[in-house]
């Protein structure tokens, strides 16, 4: 199920903190990278930082993807949840927040404001978490985040002293 024959631009979030997370991170990119009725056409810096959620937990590895997609939105998302699956995610139980081997979430999609079941765009939160804004800032600098403002001011107003650039 395709959209219309338009390529939209779609950045995706990418963590991980379960199963080698820098390994599952750059699994899910070489997903991505072949995605159907998509391109990659960035990826981030990954980037190590401690948990939102649950304390108990490993550190976490981000980075976000810039792909070209004609998969409409929720297409686009169904696919990113059979990625999940594929590394081994199970939803069914998970606490919010918790420990995950991989999680892939549509930060944005084009200039499109999307609320429905299962689905926000933008990524709600998206201008509160360094962890998504310093990758973001690294493959769209200068995107307009519907609602929100442009990645490079938006940045500006969180804290980046809790990541590091995984290196390597």
């Amino acid at each position: 199920m395709t959209g219309d024959e338009r390529w939209f631009p779609s950045c995706i979030g990418i963590g991980s903190n379960l199963s080698d997370p820098i390994s599952q991170v750059e699994q899910a990119i070489g997903h991505l990278s072949s995605l159907r009725d998509s391109r990659l056409l960035h990826v981030s810096d990954l980037y190590r930082n401690p948990p939102m959620g649950p304390a108990e937990q490993p550190d976490y590895v981000n980075a976000v993807a810039l792909i070209l997609t004609r998969l409409d939105a929720r297409a686009l998302l169904e696919s990113l949840q059979d990625i999940e699956r594929q590394q081994g995610r199970d939803r069914d139980g998970g606490v919010r927040w918790g420990a995950r081997c991989i999680d892939l979430d549509i930060l944005t999609y084009g200039q499109r404001k999307i609320s429905e079941d299962g689905l926000s765009i933008p990524h709600p939160g998206i201008s509160q978490r360094n962890f998504v804004l310093f990758p973001l800032l690294d493959v769209a600098p200068e995107l307009q985040v519907p609602g929100m403002g442009k990645v490079r001011e938006l940045v500006r107003g969180v804290d980046g002293s809790t990541l590091s650039k995984v290196e390597g």
